[in-house]
């Protein structure tokens, strides 16, 4: 290559025209790229990860037959992963994949329209710069951005590019959460005064990979270019295999569970960030040499910002050492809540006429009801894969063809990173942090927050 690796990237953070510009562009684009009936749309693999193979697998699996798509190269800088990641796919496509030691061999030699990103949590947005200006689609994993940096590069040239870009946000291409989008969205609900998130488990190898760190060698691999923009630090396996564990490779919690709830928040609200987030938390139980905690509450504030006395409050709670692993989302109104883990919409804790008539108020009680749960229909020969992320990855599929925009454009990633990103802000220095619309920074007191 010409240019070095961080050469690139500063290039890609530095270049392109401004959103407003670049919109005027985006039909014309689009309306090429529209792939007719009859084109097989070739997709490539970025990161031949855990998610992938569990997830992202199985789920296209289920439609590629149907929608005409076909897999056709795996790039990842690991030798073990690349070449299982080609054994694998081959198996299931039934002929010869390509294995590409980094994402520059598989985007110059235009193997693929698209691609799957689910490299590590601070990779995603450089990654989705590099794959729209190769001119390729992408389903995005979450977190889009760790950084705030990232993030509004990574916003930037996807807005100009003109690609289909899909967050993995999947809740958004579920038919009870669209229902509970609806139904707040009507009015029927009420003004939102509070929302309760929790996401907990007992595990201990959660994020863990004991057996698999020792095979990971130096020399295997490219430690450099895994690094990207981040600090320079001495090659670590176990930064390496589990990222998840370890600032500023990921927030961890925040990163990898309340990015999925919050983005609700913004969908259900309109709002695109909070006001502000305080935070506190420990590793209290898992002492392996992590550094991102095992236990975090984190507040936020929303509402709008030139109207700080109307919004709401936000909980998100999270513990890594009790638990069953069945994600909370509860919403709340004067009249009741829409819960969630029920799917269901209850006067449960709405004002009683005994207690309204205290006030001489009326009494405000909202009516029982189920949220709509008929799944959307998938290929008959089903291979696996959760219900959402199918549902997520179909509907980037079907938007590739169509050149609509999808169930989770680059905006939502780009706002839940933001929520991510103060959270992380608010751990890490133990201030409230905030956000600068002017600036587009996140600031934990009255200083910008980098690392």
């Amino acid at each position: 290559m010409k240019k070095s690796r961080r050469h690139f990237i500063r290039q890609t953070a530095l270049a392109g025209a401004g959103i407003a510009a670049s919109n005027i562009a985006w039909t014309a684009q689009s309306y090429n790229r529209i792939i007719g009936a009859n084109d097989r749309v070739r997709v490539g693999v970025i990161g031949f990860s855990d998610r992938h193979r569990s997830s992202h697998l199985p789920c296209f699996m289920n439609h590629y037959k149907e929608l005409n798509f076909d897999l056709v190269a795996v790039s990842d800088i690991w030798k073990r992963r690349r070449e299982e990641g080609a054994a694998i796919w081959k198996e299931k496509m039934g002929h010869d994949i390509i294995a590409c030691r980094n994402n520059e061999e598989l985007y110059d030699k235009k193997l693929a329209d698209a691609v799957f990103i689910s490299t590590a949590d601070f990779q995603h947005a450089l990654h989705a710069i590099e794959a729209v200006q190769a001119g390729c689609d992408a389903y995005v994993e979450k977190p889009f951005a760790e950084t705030m940096e990232d993030n509004r590069a990574a916003l930037k040239a996807i807005k100009a590019s003109g690609r289909i870009v899909q967050i993995g946000s999947q809740r958004r291409s579920g038919t009870n959460y669209q229902s509970a989008a609806d139904f707040i969205k009507s009015g029927k609900f009420g003004p939102i005064t509070m929302v309760e998130l929790t996401w907990n488990v007992n595990q201990p190898g959660r994020w863990r990979r004991p057996e698999l760190v020792p095979l990971l060698k130096e020399e295997d691999t490219d430690w450099k270019r895994f690094l990207l923009n981040r600090p320079f630090e001495s090659f670590d396996a176990r930064k390496y295999l589990e990222f998840r564990l370890f600032w500023p490779y990921s927030s961890g919690q925040p990163g990898q569970w309340m990015s999925h709830q919050i983005d609700t928040v913004h969908w259900f609200s309109g709002l695109q960030h909070p006001r502000s987030v305080v935070a506190n938390g420990g590793i209290y139980m898992w002492k392996d040499g992590r550094r991102n905690w095992d236990t975090t509450t984190a507040v936020f504030d929303y509402g709008p910002e030139n109207d700080p006395g109307s919004g709401f409050q936000v909980t998100f709670s999270s513990r890594m050492h009790n638990g069953d692993e069945h994600p909370a989302e509860i919403y709340y109104s004067n009249g009741g809540e829409l819960n969630l883990i029920t799917n269901k919409v209850s006067p449960t804790g709405g004002l009683t006429k005994k207690a309204a008539d205290e006030m001489h108020l009326q009494p405000n009680l909202l009516p029982e009801m189920s949220l709509t749960q008929t799944e959307q229909v998938v290929a008959s020969a089903n291979t696996g894969g959760d219900q959402l992320t199918s549902n997520h990855i179909r509907n980037w599929m079907e938007c590739i063809r169509s050149r609509k925009q999808p169930n989770a454009p680059v905006e939502a990633g780009y706002s839940h990173a933001i929520a991510t990103i103060m959270t992380n802000a608010a751990v890490h220095t133990g201030l409230k942090a905030t956000f600068d619309p002017v600036t587009q920074e996140v600031m934990a007191g009255d200083k910008v927050f980098k690392y």
